[in-house]
């Protein structure tokens, strides 16, 4: 760890706060080849990012992310900001030489993710590396379901079930937010929940899907604005504190089922629309020796069912996943001691920071990120052509 790798975080609200825990903790818990510095915070209120960078421990901070393009002590643009400036920014960035993070959905639309993807191309060759935050395919358990799946525990995938259920816009009068606008967000829950799921799928099972047949739906079509505060509407941010309301412009539901290219079929739910349910992400694969299911909300567990066993003995084991031989957990803490929802971010940073050293392309790629864009768009011509089959890309 002699040598230092300086990052640029751009956004500071709800994954910044990830993010830069995840750049604080990794290299005090992982032996990485580079050691990160967490070197400027940008945003694009000054008082409230210098108080950002000041609580999360930036050295500076500033309100123009061309800065850290500009600077030659910046090796690293993480992005985090809402999804219509991902490519403007990660183009850039790459062009000028620095390796990039960008949160999911890569980007707001498939001729955005291609341009970012190609320019990940360009830069691959002068060896920078890009990479797209899928983050729950690190968590220990999601990783060790993929890892049974690829060593034929269960044998032939036969089918897949994914769900990713909350509820923070249940209520009618939620304010709106930059999640809410299709201008800044793209899409609503299909881009927001169903990119985790397309990539969870996908990644488990070692299959991408090949046609996709869904439906979208909008059950409140305008929310009241929200303060003037400038934080994050949803997810903790403000109420609402006027009569005004603004137009909802993504969609609130999203249903499709797809198969994938060897002719799999999976069904996928992804809504914020689902009383009672937090952050409740399921991933179920089934094949024909046994099963493997994975609970967000319940993350420290993988159920495991072994069709082969003794019809006496089988049925669903919950394997706890906190032993020093599973995923990631050797850095962490005596076996039995649970990790929780920001050790993912951890787990991406010290992969990024060792695909860097190394000269090797990080996972998933910006070409990945960019099937998972085509994914979402052939929902999205699905519906609104009454869920006709859909060829994806």
């Amino acid at each position: 760890m002699n040598k230092p790798l300086r990052i640029a975080l751009v956004g500071h609200g709800f994954m910044g706060a990830a993010h830069s825990q995840a750049w604080r903790v990794a290299p005090r818990f992982f032996d990485l080849p580079l050691q990160p510095e967490m070197a400027l915070l940008v945003g694009r209120d000054a008082e409230r990012t210098a108080a950002a960078a000041g609580k999360w421990g930036w050295q500076e901070s500033s309100t123009d992310w061309r800065q850290a393009l500009e600077r030659e002590d910046i090796d690293v643009v993480d992005i985090v900001t809402p999804g219509a400036s991902h490519a403007e920014i990660a183009i850039a960035a790459l062009d000028a030489g620095k390796h990039v993070i960008c949160e999911k959905p890569l980007a707001n639309t498939v001729e955005e993710a291609r341009a970012m993807a190609d320019a990940a191309a360009r830069a691959a060759r002068d060896g920078i590396q890009a990479m797209v935050g899928f983050t729950y395919r690190r968590l220990p358990a999601a990783t060790h379901a993929h890892n049974l799946v690829a060593g034929g525990a269960i044998g032939d995938v036969r089918q897949v079930r994914a769900s990713y259920l909350q509820d923070w816009l249940v209520d009618q009068d939620a304010p709106l937010s930059w999640r809410l606008e299709a201008d800044k967000a793209g899409s609503g829950v299909l881009g927001d929940l169903g990119a985790h799921i397309i990539d969870l799928a996908q990644y488990v099972t070692g299959r991408r899907l090949a046609e996709v047949s869904g439906t979208l739906e909008t059950l409140v079509d305008s929310r009241p604005l929200p303060d003037s505060s400038g934080a994050d509407g949803g997810l903790g941010g403000p109420r609402a504190t006027g009569t005004d309301r603004g137009a909802v412009t993504v969609d609130d539901v999203a249903l499709f089922t797809g198969r994938f290219e060897d002719g799999v079929l999976g069904t996928f739910e992804a809504t914020r629309m689902a009383t009672g349910r937090k952050n409740a992400l399921r991933l179920e694969v089934s094949g024909t020796a046994g099963a493997v299911s994975f609970d967000l909300e319940d993350l420290n567990f993988l159920e495991f069912y072994d069709f082969t066993a003794p019809v006496d003995r089988q049925g669903f084991t919950r394997i706890m996943v906190t032993e020093p031989v599973h995923p990631y957990v050797d850095a962490w803490w005596p076996a039995g001691h649970s990790l929780g929802y920001e050790h993912g971010f951890v787990h991406q940073a010290r992969d990024f920071v060792e695909a860097v050293a190394g000269g090797t392309q990080p996972a998933p790629s910006f070409a990945d990120g960019l099937q998972v864009q085509e994914v979402l768009d052939s929902v999205s011509r699905s519906a609104a052509k009454s869920s006709i089959w859909t060829p994806v890309g």
